[in-house]
C-alpha cells in the first residue's frame, strides 16, 4: 500500500479542464442586420440565450463563457443560420447541417 501527501488545499481530484470556463469574444460583420445571436452545443442550440450587441462601428459582438474542448455553433443573422467566417473549421450538427467549429485548450 502506497501513501502520498496532498499539497495544502489540494482536493485529491484529478485536473479536469472541462470544469473551467473562459470568456471568448465572437464578432459578426452584418451591418444591415436587425438581430444577431449565437447558438451552439454550449447553449443547447438556444437561439435566444446569447444575443449579440451592436458595436459603434455597426458590427456585432458577444462574449460567451466556454469550457476547454471543441464546440460547434453558428450565428443567426435575422434568424438565418450563418457560418462564422473567422471559425477554426467547419463541422456538422446532429441534423448533418454545416456549422462552425472552435477549439479551446
Amino acid at each position: 500500500m502506497s501513501s502520498y501527501k496532498l499539497a495544502p488545499g489540494a482536493s485529491g481530484k484529478l485536473y479536469n479542464g472541462k470544469a473551467f470556463t473562459k470568456p471568448v469574444n465572437f464578432f459578426c460583420s452584418a451591418q444591415a442586420a436587425k438581430t444577431v445571436t449565437i447558438a451552439g452545443d454550449f447553449n443547447g442550440w438556444n437561439p435566444t440565450s446569447h444575443p449579440f450587441q451592436r458595436s459603434p462601428d455597426g458590427n456585432w459582438v458577444v462574449q460567451v463563457l466556454l469550457t476547454n474542448g471543441h464546440h460547434r455553433y453558428w450565428f443567426l443573422v435575422d434568424g438565418v443560420p450563418t457560418l462564422d467566417p473567422l471559425a477554426k473549421g467547419i463541422g456538422r450538427n446532429d441534423k448533418n447541417e454545416r456549422v462552425s467549429l472552435i477549439s479551446l485548450s
